[in-house]
């Protein structure tokens, strides 16, 4: 079959979100464009997250649910990613103009997917979007999550098929959310999140705290941030910055710990060096001139090396230990 329009998939991998799912489900099924297909990976639920999903498989034909066996604890980063893999190898992506990994902790505005595709319709070179992240705060209130606007935020990355397979998709380590949209930018396409009134969802518990805790999930960021290669300024500059944002003053302090951390014990980084010499550049470029200045130079510069056609690797590169720079 081969791909035409505005057809997409979803790939969810989940695990034990019976208190938040159906949420989510409810605001994917109904969406002004719906989904061609929602292959949802149950990654060894022990809660009622089973029974859930195959209650809303049973009442839309698009759902389709892939369950692995438990593997006994929730495991973010590559483990989230091993399991969309396994919701992918079903996928025939040739069907697909585009992709989307969407987490089960969320809650769509109606239109989500709609304008999404319409951002695209609009720019050939935009390979990866997303509207922005908010919770709930203790007061009710809702809270914008840190997200900058040269990501395509973590929880609903929506792809080009053909950026994504250019890439090479997604890396199996935390920071897989970070290191796809600099790839794609070094390739000529245009990554973003964008903070407007129909794309503006809901996170139902804040980012980083699926695991153990928010302060975990920070200390975690911080070593996903080494790892990807980014430079002892500019984690210093951002751990700053995140310390007038909630978690206040530790949230920020734990990014950094986490950084430092790594760094002492020499963990592996990245194994791209072209990547991590081009993501130092445009960290530079950001603290010299700011995100959004950079990220426009970057993007124009980029224009050259946009190719759509470009010959395209199979989606998942090989991670391989690498000596610290």
């Amino acid at each position: 079959m081969q791909k035409s329009g505005n057809r997409y998939v979803i790939l969810s991998p989940c695990r034990n979100e019976a208190s938040l799912v159906r949420r989510t489900l409810d605001s994917v099924v109904g969406q002004t464009v719906p989904p061609s297909l929602w292959v949802i990976i149950d990654d060894g639920s022990t809660d009622e997250t089973p029974q859930i999903l195959s209650e809303y498989a049973a009442a839309h034909s698009f759902i389709k649910v892939l369950t692995r066996r438990d593997r006994g604890h929730r495991d973010v980063g590559p483990g989230v990613i091993d399991a969309f893999y396994a919701g992918l190898e079903t996928v025939d992506l040739d069907e697909f103009e585009f992709l989307c990994k969407l987490d089960l902790d969320v809650d769509l505005p109606e239109n989500y997917f709609e304008l999404l595709l319409a951002r695209m319709g609009k720019d050939p070179r935009l390979g990866s979007c997303s509207g922005k992240a908010y919770y709930e705060g203790a007061d009710g209130r809702l809270i914008k999550e840190v997200i900058s606007d040269d990501y395509s935020t973590g929880q609903t990355k929506f792809y080009r098929t053909a950026c994504f397979r250019q890439i090479g998709g997604f890396v199996r380590e935390v920071m897989w959310d970070g290191i796809d949209c600099h790839h794609s930018r070094m390739l000529g396409w245009k990554a973003c999140s964008l903070d407007e009134p129909g794309l503006r969802f809901l996170h139902l518990r804040p980012m980083g705290s699926s695991q153990q805790s928010i302060i975990h999930g920070r200390v975690r960021h911080g070593r996903g941030q080494h790892f990807m290669g980014t430079s002892f300024a500019f984690i210093f500059a951002s751990a700053v910055f995140r310390i007038f944002k909630p978690p206040y003053i530790i949230g920020g302090a734990a990014i950094f710990a986490g950084f430092v951390a790594a760094m002492i014990q020499r963990q592996r980084r990245y194994p791209d060096l072209e990547f991590r010499r081009y993501l130092r550049k445009y960290q530079w470029h950001c603290l010299l001139y700011g995100k959004r200045r950079a990220q426009k130079a970057f993007e124009h510069r980029g224009q050259s090396a946009w190719n759509p056609d470009r010959g395209t690797e199979k989606a998942g590169p090989a991670m391989v230990p690498d000596a610290t720079v």
